[in-house]
Order: C-alpha cells, then structure tokens, then sequence
C-alpha cells in the first residue's frame, strides 16, 4: 500500500459520480467482533444449528439462550471502529452515496452513516414469526427466553437471516439498484464467498464500476472482481485514504 496507489484511488473517489462500499465481517473485526467463518471464527466455536430456521423453529429453547450469548451478550459490547467512522465522514461529506452491508451488528448506524442497506438485516431488531409485529432488543426482557410476541404469543426472532430465509427484499432491491448507479465500489472486510451478497460488487463491475478492495489478504473478489487492492486492515487502510482523500479535495 504504497502511497502513490493511495494517491490515485483518492483520485478515482473524488472524481466518482456515484461512490458505494460494500462491507463485510472485516470492518467489524476491529470492534472485536469475530468473523463466522475461518480461523478463530464462530463456527469453529458454535455449532451453526441454532441459526437454521427450521431448528430454530422447533427448538427455540435450545436456539435463544446461544443467540444471546453471542449476539446480545457479547456482539452488544461492541462500539463502532475507525473504519466505521472514516465511512460515515465520507457520506457525511458526500463523498460516499450509500454502504451495502452483510453485518448485522448496526456499527455503520451508531457511527453515523445514514443510507446503509443490510443485506442480512440487523441483531438490534425483532420480529415476531406469527403476526410480524416488530421491535427493538432493548424492547424485551432477555431473561425470559425464548421470547414470546406481546401481541400474539408466536415466536420472536432477531430479525436477522437465518440458514433457510431469504434476503429481505427491500434491501435486496436497494442494493442491486445501487450496485448498477456506481462508478466506484468500496469492497471492504468481505472474503467474497457468501451469496448472493456476493454478487453485489460483481454487479457493479458489470455496470463498468471500478472495484476498489481493502482487505488484509486475497479474496474471492481479488482476482475476478478487484481493480486495486488496497492490502491492510479496515480501519488503518481507510484512514490512510481518509487523509489523501481530503487533500485532494
């Protein structure tokens, strides 16, 4: 990560009509939050059962209290990063349209980006699987599990996708809708192998958009997809390209 390529990818940024970034698991590494896949992942610590819809479904007595553990008990400790606030700077100075995430730990929105389209939807949300009645996690008593609707009585889940749902459709729209507008796309902290959430940065080279990685190593995306790759850790990399970005402005 030479300081010329920082120069240029500034460049391509400031000169862009239309500047998304698409995140994954990565932004969030650095707030503590520990990727599900790979080395040191979730699911070389849990077994992934309890975020298959059906198990859920017919065991939520068994599924809630490790969702709790993870999402609320440990996930709810976490504050947004630098990379989170280095890409709510540059929407707030119009810099950056929109950010199409695969977390669900709302870090983008507490560190104060706007338009973030949540591919996977979001922890700090509830729905209720009978009526749809939705609601805050802060809303609920966390203790009594597995959580009942107040409304109806039926199954609450956090609504986020589970192994077995689909995308929600309003954000999948949304991000493919942004996907075919860019001109540059920010692929950061995503490995490139879930689908279809994949697809959205392919999409948008498609469209003629220049992909701009930051990742600490090789993707799916890198030789496929990646126009430059910027190698290194979210936050540092972003930062970096925070202060050549603002230079040439």
């Amino acid at each position: 990560m030479d300081e010329q390529t920082l120069r240029n990818v500034a460049e391509i940024i400031r000169d862009s009509k239309y500047c998304m970034a698409f995140t994954g698991a990565g932004v969030s590494v650095e707030s503590g939050i520990p990727p599900f896949r790979g080395k040191n992942s979730i699911w070389t610590r849990y077994d992934p059962i309890i975020l298959d819809l059906t198990y859920f479904e017919n065991y939520p007595e068994a599924s809630w209290p490790v969702i709790k553990e993870i999402f609320y008990d440990f996930f709810g400790k976490a504050k947004p990063n630098k990379a989170h606030e280095v890409l709510a700077r540059l929407e707030d100075k119009g810099i950056l349209k929109c950010v199409v995430t695969q977390n669900i730990d709302n870090l983008h929105q507490e560190a104060g980006s706007n338009c973030v389209y949540e591919f996977h939807g979001n922890s700090h949300q509830l729905v209720c699987m009978a009526c749809e009645d939705k609601q805050t996690v802060d809303q609920v008593d966390l203790s009594l599990l597995p959580l009942k609707c107040a409304k109806c009585g039926g199954l609450v889940k956090p609504d986020f996708i589970f192994f077995g749902e689909r995308i929600p459709e309003e954000a999948y729209h949304k991000s493919l809708e942004a996907a075919r507008k860019a001109d540059v796309c920010l692929v950061i902290g995503s490995t490139g192998e879930v689908m279809p959430a994949a697809m959205i940065p392919r999409e948008a080279r498609r469209n003629g958009a220049v992909i701009i990685e930051i990742n600490p190593e090789d993707s799916f995306f890198t030789r496929e997809v990646t126009h430059i790759h910027l190698q290194g850790s979210a936050g540092i990399v972003l930062a970096e390209l925070e202060k050549h970005l603002f230079k040439s402005l």
